[in-house]
């Protein structure tokens, strides 16, 4: 199931995990492998994973390890998503997925263990459920931005039906995702993007028709046109979308962690370093709230 010692380091590189995390994470692998109860609580992990691989919205939950030891719980879904590469990368090779879109999309994994250690300073997988889009082949990084097969919603084909468009619930469109750790969101970098999404699913699932693309982020907020300049590229960004709904309940904690790192730091506490932290510490601390956006744009 798992790469013996040597090669699930070089393994653990591909996926793009922090240098500092893999020494503990080989040794550990020994013991999953060699523990009887661990061993087959992997396996049924890695069968729940990949059943239905390249469903759209199959509905995965991986089993959560009960088990003593806090760095082996936190760590145990890296294990899963290590064993069932395998599957991932075949069912990849069989769409023809570029060698590099395919590890671009995996190195998600080390993203994720990288924001779990910057928020705690621990190795540990943050949000495992979320992983399972990359690796069931739901999700690809496509340069800067990440699209996702989806199915459009009631609401979402009400707005999108309104403008014009020949919609229905359950028709296919692509969820778009704003990843850490790959700088600035500029103009530039998110038109390459989307002519590389265009030209990719034209090619590797030629049967699914996306009349849409649909992001849901706090960055869509429009109070951020208050405190950072027009051709920010954050402001640019959110002009390339069309309203589909607004959300009324707030969701302060989104935007804290996506820009501090974690949701629970106190308003009066954060830094305000660039024109991004400014704008979102100063809006709590005037007593404001921040709401997750939702847009679409033709595609």
């Amino acid at each position: 199931m798992l790469p013996d010692a040597d090669e699930l380091a070089e393994v653990l590189l591909d996926l793009a995990v922090s240098h500092e995390d893999i020494n503990e994470l080989v040794r550990m692998g020994r013991r999953v492998m060699d523990d009887p109860e661990l061993r087959p609580f992997l396996e049924a992990s890695v069968e729940e994973l990949v059943r239905d691989m390249g469903k759209i919205g199959g509905s995965v939950e991986l089993p959560e390890l009960d088990w003593p030891s806090g760095a082996l719980q936190r760590c145990f879904p890296a294990y899963v998503f290590v064993a069932a590469l395998p599957h991932t990368r075949a069912y990849h090779r069989e769409l023809g997925v570029p060698a590099d879109v395919s590890r671009h999309t995996l190195a998600d994994l080390g993203r994720n263990m990288a924001v779990h250690r910057r928020r705690y300073g621990l190795p540990g997988v943050l949000a495992p459920h979320w992983l399972t889009h990359h690796f069931r082949g739901e999700l690809y990084q496509l340069g800067r931005l990440q699209f996702e097969r989806a199915r459009c919603g009631e609401r979402t084909v009400r707005a999108l039906a309104a403008a014009g468009l020949d919609v229905a619930p359950g028709t296919p469109c692509l969820n778009l995702h704003i990843p850490d750790f790959l700088g600035p969101l500029s103009p530039a970098a998110c038109d390459r993007s989307l002519a590389l999404a265009r030209e990719f699913f034209a090619r590797h699932h030629p049967e699914e028709k996306y009349p849409a693309a649909l992001c849901h982020s706090w960055l869509l907020d429009p109070q951020l046109k208050r405190y950072l300049l027009a051709d920010s590229n954050i402001i640019r960004f959110q002009e390339r979308f069309r309203v589909a709904r607004e959300d009324t309940e707030p969701s302060d904690t989104e935007p804290v962690q996506f820009v501090f790192g974690d949701p629970d730091l106190p308003a009066e506490n954060l830094p305000r370093r660039t024109s991004v932290e400014r704008a979102v510490g100063d809006h709590l601390r005037a007593g404001g709230h921040w709401y997750v956006g939702h847009g679409w744009f033709p595609l």
